[in-house]
């Protein structure tokens, strides 16, 4: 037996507020609501992982100590999409080879957008 992740799961305090900007980030759905207090988002790939949204009563405080990356071909298109849907850049970093931003969603939660092969 070995260990697969179905879905990552976003603490937020009004988790049907947040799937608004995740299902048009993600192109994606709901895929299940349970009155709002735990919403899964569908994977936007076969073998794509779900996103959970579930309430709780405190904000994190802080940096998320688990975040997700995403890579695609236009990194400043992408990023200027998810700033346009309520995301913030956060900041810029690279390493030879690969360029990624650090956004945060509506909520503050972080999560990077990388490019391969781009130059600052």
């Amino acid at each position: 037996m070995s260990l697969t992740i179905a879905m990552i799961t976003i603490d937020t305090g009004d988790p049907r507020k947040l799937a608004e900007f995740w299902t048009a980030a993600l192109n994606t759905t709901i895929q299940n609501d349970w009155g709002g207090e735990f919403i899964v988002l569908a994977p936007n790939a076969e073998h794509g992982v779900a996103l959970g949204l579930q309430q709780v009563p405190d904000a994190t405080p802080g940096k998320n100590r688990v975040h997700f990356d995403s890579h695609v071909p236009d990194r400043k298109a992408e990023v200027a999409r998810l700033v346009a849907l309520g995301a913030t850049e956060v900041a810029v970093h690279s390493v030879p080879g690969l360029v990624w931003s650090v956004l945060a969603d509506p909520e503050g939660n972080e999560f990077c957008v990388g490019q391969a092969g781009e130059e600052l």
